[in-house]
């Protein structure tokens, strides 16, 4: 991988990790007691928003850093694809689901291609010295 595509994975990973961080944030401090009332009242069990806003904000943390960016990018696939089938797809496309499916599309973008060789997976754990 040449260095303008590891430079891209970087603006990738931190753009994404960045807009999952920022709602894992909102959802805890806007009450995660009142994502727990929305995801009931749509008919998903409560303690999910838990699960969804931890995956959101500690998964965006890891993918800034790039640390176990295949990983946290499938969670974040299953998140939105959660979001777009269970809330966004009734609301059409613009200003509807266009965003969720933005968002999965980066994640599995970088499920592909992993975090890049500027990536703390790379620091950590690659092969090579």
């Amino acid at each position: 991988m040449n260095l303008s595509q590891n430079v891209s994975l970087v603006v990738l990973r931190i753009v994404l990790g960045l807009i999952f961080t920022v709602h894992g944030f909102d959802k805890f401090a806007g009450g995660i007691g009142n994502t727990a009332g929305f995801f009931e009242g749509i008919g998903i069990l409560g303690g999910l928003a838990y699960v969804v806003a931890t995956i959101e904000l500690v998964g965006g943390l890891l993918m800034i850093v790039g640390l176990g960016t295949r990983i946290v990018s499938l969670l974040f696939i299953f998140v939105m694809l959660g979001a777009i089938f269970t809330v966004k797809l009734t609301t059409g496309f613009i200003g509807g689901y266009e965003l969720d499916l933005a968002l999965l599309g980066m994640s599995v973008a970088v499920l592909i291609s992993g975090g890049g060789t500027i990536s703390a997976d790379h620091k950590f754990f690659s092969k090579q010295s």
